[in-house]
């Protein structure tokens, strides 16, 4: 064999390798995306049987977190990447702790849906609760997808929706703790919702952070706490650069 054709045939060899990180990776993000679907459902159904397949299923998530970090650590250490390939590596790594750290906090909504099942629902079913969801689920979503096509544009439409997330979450708690005060029969309940928020707002932060991955893989740019506009600037400039 030719050295050209060792060359050649290691290197497709290793972008098979990186193909198969990203696909698994995106794997256990739908996974995950499913976990908090069925959580949220179990909460506004009061549906113990799925709330408890979600707490069950929550160790598939970890086997595959382990899995995937051990072949990223694999491709380090006898691949040697660099570049772009490098930051891949990278972004999977740091993302695939924000994806079970997501199936940690639909476990969470899960035992919270267990113990409210006890309960008699309200005749909103957590309306609160599920538009929220429906928010968090919007951005894990996104981040996902950004992630799969590698879209700069699309991972940094996901930080802008975090906002309306907050400000949700700080709206549901002010309304929890009107509840209380009016009948505080209710706190239990009440302060079980009130984490259930707290656990979605969380999601939308790691959502959040792995939009933020997308950025780096493509531009190289570590843009944590950083203003969303200047990101755009940045990122507006470099690619006037490159046509100029």
């Amino acid at each position: 064999m030719e050295t050209t054709d060792l060359s050649h045939h290691i290197s497709s060899r290793f972008n098979e390798d990186l193909e198969a990180v990203r696909a698994n990776l995106l794997k256990m993000g739908g996974l995950v995306e499913d976990q908090l679907r069925k959580s949220l459902v179990s909460l506004g159904d009061a549906d113990s049987a799925l709330a408890g397949e979600v707490v069950r299923d929550d160790e598939k998530v970890n086997r595959m977190e382990v899995a995937i970090d051990e072949e990223c650590l694999r491709i380090l250490a006898t691949r040697a990447p660099t570049a772009g390939d490098l930051r891949l590596i990278v972004a999977i790594i740091k993302a695939l702790t924000d994806l079970e750290r997501i199936g940690d906090e639909a476990r969470k909504i899960a035992h919270i849906a267990l113990r409210l099942a006890a309960l008699e629902r309200p005749a909103d079913r957590y309306r609160e609760i599920k538009h929220l969801g429906r928010l968090v689920e919007g951005m894990v979503h996104g981040a996902l997808d950004a992630f799969a096509r590698m879209d700069v544009e699309a991972a940094l439409r996901v930080p802008q929706h975090d906002r309306h997330v907050d400000e949700e979450y700080e709206s549901m708690q002010r309304q929890c703790v009107t509840f209380m005060m009016e009948d505080p029969r209710q706190i239990r309940r009440m302060l079980d919702i009130t984490w259930a928020g707290r656990a979605l707002e969380r999601v939308g932060d790691h959502a959040k952070n792995i939009a933020e991955y997308v950025v780096y893989m493509v531009h190289g740019q570590d843009i944590r706490h950083t203003r969303l506009e200047e990101v755009e600037t940045r990122i507006r400039a470099r690619a006037e650069s490159r046509e100029s």
